[in-house]
């Protein structure tokens, strides 16, 4: 019995936290915390570091032996030992090391713009199985209707005062509830399952929680200002930085690395040996190449880069003024008309069931009633889940995580 306890007591927290609601956070959270994007991103930094580590390295040293006879004579051998290191006097490695490191942050900021997309996705997600959960339970409201009706059918049937057709036209709007109300279910358990695919989270998360109405924007200034700050204009940034660094580097094409060799040098005529030290330098003449095609590489990337820039920015700036027009117009519409459509409906709805009762309207009237108060809730719910996917794509274009 104390084991029985203790097993309980010990999952209870499990079950309590698997019946915890799913918020938009959380689900943002899960998804960025996935371990395999983590080591995409790894691999990706990784990869760029072992660039930066190969431009920044010495050449290797060089070691070599030559074993000479001295006129001919097959007594006389001469013997030399040379280590030769060369030396860069330019200043390149120091360059493409710098341009290396460069790239190391715009692919650091390529995994950061990639988490941006994936929040925006997640969000999407997370909002589309949220807006279906709401219509599911106005759907429901609307099959509920027709039980409280039925009873009032069924008592005018016993008085003879309605007819058979009323009672089938009510089993017929109820077998349209029931299949739009299985569709939504089917949609949402689609809906459920994308969004799980991309957090990681548990299948049989119970329920999501939120708004579909997003809060109001920032002022469009202060998000204008800070839009060179996203992280895919920052990789585009330091993308041209690197290729400039680069093009210094080859500019110096004409000032050759320096060979310096020293070692040992045996002498032995068969009668005598001699020892000494053995000097030797040497320089590549840049008669031909002098990095003419690794400046015009670089210089065409650099351009490239900024052109992708300007034109981003650019493309930015633009959509962001529209996007935010459009975000705040659909944000005070779906406002709106939830203060004026939606909270009318249950006053038409009393109207439409008193009348019907008081034998003042038709059963088509009333089911027309509640169909209307039913597309009111949807265009409603539609309208906050349009201001939320345009706020969506706003925090995306400012490179906002989240709200």
């Amino acid at each position: 019995m104390r084991f029985t306890l203790s097993v309980c007591l010990l999952a209870l927290p499990l079950a309590v936290w698997a019946q915890t609601p799913l918020t938009e956070a959380e689900a943002v959270r899960l998804g960025l915390a996935r371990a395999d994007l983590a080591d995409l991103e790894r691999g990706a930094v990784q990869a760029a570091e072992a660039e930066a580590l190969a431009a920044g390295l010495f050449p290797n040293p060089t070691l070599s032996y030559s074993r000479d006879r001295v006129d001919g004579s097959p007594d006389s051998v001469e013997q030399t030992w040379m280590l030769g290191q060369t030396f860069d006097l330019s200043g390149r490695r120091g360059l493409h090391r710098e341009a290396a490191s460069r790239r190391v942050a715009s692919v650091t900021a390529g995994n950061a713009a990639r988490q941006l997309d994936m929040a925006a996705e997640i969000r999407r997600r997370f909002h589309e199985v949220l807006f279906r959960q709401q219509t599911i339970r106005a759907t429901e409201i609307w099959a509920q209707r027709f039980a409280q009706i039925e009873g009032t059918i069924t008592k005018l049937a016993r008085a003879g005062e309605t007819s058979g057709y009323d009672q089938r036209r009510l089993s017929r709007e109820r077998q349209t509830a029931e299949a739009r109300l299985a569709a939504e279910r089917a949609e949402l358990d689609r809906s459920r399952a994308r969004l799980m695919a991309l957090t990681g989270a548990a299948a049989d998360v119970p329920r999501l929680e939120g708004a579909l109405l997003p809060s109001p924007l920032p002022p469009v200034d202060t998000a204008l200002t800070g839009l060179d700050q996203r992280p895919d204009l920052q990789a585009l940034s330091r993308r041209a930085e690197a290729a400039d660094l680069d093009g210094r580097a080859a500019r110096r094409g004409g000032i050759p690395d320096v060979t310096v060799g020293i070692g040992p040098k045996y002498v032995d005529n068969g009668s005598t040996q001699d020892n000494g030290m053995a000097l030797s330098l040497s320089v590549p003449l840049p008669v031909f190449d002098r990095q003419q095609a690794g400046q015009q590489r670089a210089a065409a990337e650099a351009l490239q880069a900024r052109a992708e820039y300007r034109l981003a920015m650019s493309r930015a700036e633009v959509e962001l003024r529209g996007l935010y027009r459009q975000a705040e117009g659909l944000r005070a519409t779906a406002i709106d008309y939830r203060s004026r459509a939606v909270s009318a409906s249950p006053e038409l709805l009393r109207i439409a069931e008193t009348a019907y009762r008081g034998g003042e309207s038709s059963l088509l009237e009333l089911l027309d009633a509640y169909r209307g108060a039913l597309e009111t809730e949807t265009t409603a719910l539609e309208l906050e889940k349009r201001a939320r996917d345009a706020r969506i794509e706003f925090d995306l274009l400012t490179g906002s995580v989240t709200p």
